[in-house]
């Protein structure tokens, strides 16, 4: 198997190079909004990185609790500001929003950027009270995964954990050695393995993997992987592609946002 090409997504989805154009003219629109209803505190600092920012949208009201959403890019690409309209269905929800930038690879290594979530995650958990949901896409996905290893988040964060939710994640990055996007990622068979979710112990907080139908045969099969691995729940989306399996986050009545935030609501 090509692992470069198994790990590629836009060149198997229709116009994949043109979404990056697309969410950023939605999440642009979303941040504007916000600003206007004073409802967005854009850029906060969680480091003293000039990337260690993070991007807090607000509901009308007492937040009912935080959502912190990770993007992905394999670690390589993006920033948080490119997502912001994924916040809508969670703010519509009354819920706070998180949505960090982080460090990229080369200039980090994988571990430093699962350290810098861990501190984007406490200092946004430190506005607003409640309990906290999590979800990330892809690379994102890896990252949320990771916050429920041992001693990654402070006890009283942690605590506040309700739901976990990774988005077609990599779970295992030991094959990703044997890719041209080592040369930038500089895994070991070391630092591979301890990074890699579905080689932790089982966490003790609720989790839902999600991955699109459609998506790569390697993305499914790091779904399954995770989902196996921590015997927790695995949704397959219909018709769901790498790009687009993250749309129903700006739905307030979607399957996703109503599974992310289902196990909180059955508490309450």
């Amino acid at each position: 198997m090509n692992l470069d090409d198994a790990y590629a997504n836009a060149p198997y989805i229709p116009d994949g190079a043109g979404f990056p154009d697309r969410w950023r003219a939605q999440a642009d629109t979303f941040r504007r909004q916000m600003s206007v209803l004073n409802r967005a505190r854009l850029g906060v600092m969680y480091g003293h990185g000039s990337r260690e920012t993070l991007d807090l949208f607000i509901p009308h009201g007492e937040p009912a609790g935080l959502f912190v959403f990770v993007h992905g890019g394999y670690w390589r690409q993006f920033d948080g500001t490119l997502w912001s309209h994924l916040a809508r269905g969670f703010v519509e929800r009354g819920w706070a929003v998180a949505i960090p930038t982080y460090d990229l690879c080369p200039r980090v290594r994988i571990a430093d950027i699962t350290r810098q979530v861990a501190q984007a995650i406490s200092a946004s958990a430190h506005e607003f009270g409640g309990p906290i949901c999590l979800s990330g896409h892809s690379a994102g996905g890896h990252l949320v995964a990771r916050m429920l290893a041992p001693d990654m988040l402070p006890d009283d964060v942690f605590t506040r954990i309700a739901h976990v939710v990774p988005i077609s994640p990599l779970a295992d990055l030991r094959p990703l050695m044997n890719t041209a996007m080592n040369a930038d990622f500089k895994l070991d068979k070391h630092s591979a393995a301890a990074e890699s979710p579905a080689l932790m112990a089982p966490p003790s907080k609720p989790v839902t993997v999600w991955v699109g139908a459609e998506e790569r045969p390697v993305f499914r099969d790091q779904a399954r992987l995770l989902a196996d691995a921590w015997n927790c729940g695995l949704t397959i989306a219909p018709g769901k592609h790498h790009f687009d399996v993250i749309d129903p986050l700006t739905d307030p009545d979607s399957d996703l946002v109503s599974t992310i935030l289902g196990r909180t609501l059955r508490q309450n």
